[in-house]
């Protein structure tokens, strides 16, 4: 996947974490690039993690969704990891 795509993946996630929490000033996305599999870290606030997660982890299946589907066309694989401050 190229550098652009990537960082346009980050900024997605970005926009929706910022987008679903109450404080998004506290959301950090860190990027581990590997050969076949990008891991996001999602650092967002403790009491922002359930809105994060969703009900039953919908929420999140559905960002994993997001992800995996915008990296299906370039065989790469994203891992999301939810991580609260």
């Amino acid at each position: 996947m190229s550098t652009s795509s990537a960082s346009s993946m980050r900024e997605l996630i970005e926009y929706v974490a910022k987008s679903l929490v109450d404080n998004a000033d506290k959301v950090e996305i860190n990027e581990i690039n590997g050969a076949q599999t990008n891991v996001i870290e999602l650092k967002v606030a403790k009491e922002d993690v359930g809105k994060i997660i969703g009900k039953s982890g919908r929420t999140a299946d559905a960002i994993r969704t997001i992800l995996n589907c915008g990296a299906a066309k370039q065989n790469k694989r994203y891992i999301l990891h939810i991580i609260d401050e």
